[in-house]
């Protein structure tokens, strides 16, 4: 059951000490609404600071104020932890006893989840992406975002909707949009950063990962995989390979597309997206993982190989179904 946005500020008024968690690898959404949220919170006389497991991407650095953290290991308890775009701890795991270490747990996210397990939880699914949440605390809080905020609730929203090119696009989104312009967003600066940023590590890592690419069951799946062998030849990291799976995915007659992102020995991320019919969110959930009907994921703990064999299996399922 879902907490409200007013129960939810009247707890942030009362802390004086606050972490915010994105998922690890996180994404334009992830980084952009705890900005946008971190720079609230320390306007309002908070000590604030959002803790990530590994640097920012460099296309979405623009929005760190001094913000993101890589934390030591004394660092201070918080007195509250707030899990932003994720609702589980297994989203951050390194990091899971800091987030649990505080006095209380809140999580906002737009990633469905049936059984959300912290202190206070606002899920809704129905958001296209976490940022539209976070403008909604904001309006209860009757904060009205400064540019620099806005513009990375802009950069969450506009990630997360491929540019508001896929099915989470709605009226909301837009309306949303057209309220930022009134802190005086530059939408083509911000965009310039985004997505006209890369370096040439990473065109090279995401080539390589296409040129990869497998077309499975009638041309209807495509797979790829993104080692650490991979990332160690082009001199890059694993969120330099968030854009490969729009890259397979626009490929004409293919309804899904699927990324293996090797973690780690034994530890692989998968990434699936659909483009109209499928539900890899059931995929993702046979799995034990989560996230949207057309936007999901899961982690296991096996080889990337033995990680290809259980995904196929369950995606075999959804596009014979």
């Amino acid at each position: 059951m879902n907490n409200s946005f007013t129960e939810i500020a009247e707890k942030l008024g009362g802390a004086g000490r606050i972490y915010l968690f994105p998922h690890e690898n996180p994404d334009g959404d992830a980084v952009g609404s705890t900005a946008a949220l971190c720079s609230m919170l320390r306007d309002m006389g908070k000590e604030c600071y959002v803790m990530i497991e590994e640097e920012l991407p460099e296309n979405l650095r623009f929005m760190d104020d001094d913000m993101f953290v890589i934390p030591e290991e004394n660092v201070e308890r918080p007195d509250l932890s707030v899990a932003v775009d994720c609702s589980e701890t297994s989203r951050f795991s390194k990091l899971k006893d800091l987030f649990l270490s505080g006095g209380y747990t809140i999580s906002i996210d737009h990633h469905e989840n049936e059984k959300p397990s912290f202190d206070m939880n606002y899920i809704d699914p129905g958001a296209a992406a976490a940022g539209d949440l976070i403008y909604k605390l904001m309006k209860e809080m009757d904060h009205i975002p400064s540019k620099k905020e806005a513009e990375a609730l802009f950069a969450a929203i506009t990630t997360d909707t491929g540019n508001f090119q896929y099915s989470n696009t709605t009226r909301e989104t837009h309306s949303i949009i057209c309220d930022l312009y009134e802190s005086g967003i530059d939408i083509s600066s911000v965009s310039t950063e985004i997505y006209e940023n890369e370096s040439p590590e990473k065109i090279r890592l995401i080539c390589r990962a296409v040129s990869e690419m497998e077309l499975l069951f009638g041309g209807k799946l495509a797979l790829t995989r993104v080692t650490q062998d991979m990332l160690k030849e082009t001199g890059t990291v694993m969120s330099d390979a968030e854009p490969v799976i729009k890259e397979i995915r626009s490929v004409r007659g293919v309804e899904i597309a699927i990324v293996l992102k090797e973690r780690g020995p034994g530890k692989v991320f998968v990434s699936m997206r659909s483009k109209s019919y499928a539900s890899v969110l059931e995929i993702a959930r046979e799995l034990g993982g989560g996230g949207h009907q057309k936007a999901a994921g899961c982690t296991l703990n096996m080889t990337v190989d033995e990680a290809e064999e259980a995904v196929l299996k369950a995606a075999k399922k959804q596009l014979e179904s």
